[in-house]
């Protein structure tokens, strides 16, 4: 089996592929994705954009059958449905299987038992795992393991543990029909920070929207930026939210590292109760640090290290791993959402290339 799947091209399925963060770590890894499914639109358009030679359906994935998209034995299905039933926030007020968004994970499930990939990897937050108190989780081995996939691997991966600038916490589930059991991948050496990943970006102002920028001259170039820009010779999608004077006003009092608690009461009198805002809003990153979650990061009014401003989409791009020449597509709005929503590449690219070590060697 494994001299077979060495002499043949190793092909992949992206379903729930948003604007294509997990097929960057498979292409990067060595995996030829084939095709990619997804309902937003604008996500679809930037994955089109990215990935010219896969095909890309605009879709619900309900209306998807798997024949649709593949004829032969993938090597590998992966995907991360829907989470936002899963979030804390959200479980904390609607913790219920009857929802039908917290029941997506079942089209996962068919395209494995339909397909029978040699390798599947479901993703999702790490709230997943609590959901009804682990009941989820539960049902989704024992799904998987009736499709035929009795060596299965669950963990909830950080990361930051993995040359990631960002703090964030995902499970995953990867199974196989191989007989091969996964493991850990490997944690890289050091923690990427803030400063490594953004130092050589250029200076803006807030409402910036600045399609081309050049580098900043910055020596030594960590390896992370230098990875970032390898195949760029400037900074695109420079764009920035354009934020209210009195929302600058407040970032003015936040030092790296804190949040709203450090900006003055007579500041924040449109908020009836103050002391119920969430802690990750207004917060400006530590450039030491790597980066906090970078989910909706307009909403939540992240803050740039330095600057007072909030992060423009290519700064928000580095933090989850997408090189300078991955251009998103779409609203603004969109753009923000589709990168807030993406598996870091360079996590996705670790966990694919050790399914390939393990399978071919």
């Amino acid at each position: 089996m494994r001299k077979k799947l060495a002499e043949k091209t190793l092909e992949g399925i992206d379903i729930f592929s948003g604007a294509g963060g997990m097929s960057l770590g498979a292409e990067s890894a060595g995996i030829r994705v084939r095709f990619a499914v997804d309902i937003d639109t604008y996500a679809i358009q930037t994955y089109q954009y990215n990935y010219p030679e896969t095909h890309a359906i605009c879709k619900d994935i309900k209306e998807v059958s798997p024949d649709e998209v593949c004829s032969s034995q993938p090597f590998i299905v992966f995907g991360g449905p829907p989470c936002q039933g899963f979030s804390n926030s959200y479980t904390r007020r609607n913790e219920d299987l009857e929802n039908p968004r917290n029941w997506m994970f079942k089209q996962f499930v068919q395209f494995v038992q339909e397909l029978q990939p040699c390798w599947f990897v479901f993703e999702n937050v790490e709230g997943f795992t609590r959901f009804c108190k682990g009941k989820l989780v539960e049902e989704l081995k024992a799904a998987l393991i009736k499709a035929g996939y009795p060596h299965l691997y669950s963990n909830v991966l950080n990361a930051s543990d993995f040359g990631v600038p960002q703090t964030r916490k995902r499970f995953f589930l990867i199974g196989n029909n191989l007989e091969i059991q996964f493991t850990d991948p490997v944690k890289s050496n050091n923690i990427v920070t803030v400063h490594e990943a953004l130092a050589d970006l250029p200076s803006l102002k807030n409402g910036e929207q600045s399609e081309k920028l050049p580098y900043k001259d910055i020596v030594p170039l960590s390896r992370y930026a230098a990875r970032m820009r390898q195949n760029s010779v400037s900074s695109v999608q420079n764009f920035v939210s354009q934020n209210k004077e009195y929302v600058i006003e407040r970032y003015k009092y936040i030092r790296p590292g804190q949040n709203w608690q450090a900006i003055p009461e007579s500041l924040m009198q449109n908020y009836k109760d103050r002391d119920r805002c969430h802690t990750g809003i207004y917060r400006r990153l530590d450039p030491a640090m790597p980066a906090v979650v970078i989910a909706n990061y307009r909403k939540n009014m992240l803050i740039h290290p330095f600057e007072d401003r909030g992060l423009s989409l290519r700064e928000a791009a580095r933090l989850q791993s997408f090189p300078d020449d991955f251009i998103f597509q779409g609203t603004l709005d969109s753009m923000q959402q589709q990168i807030g929503n993406a598996v870091p590449p360079l996590l996705a690219e670790k966990i694919f290339k050790q399914i390939i070590q393990l399978t071919v060697g």
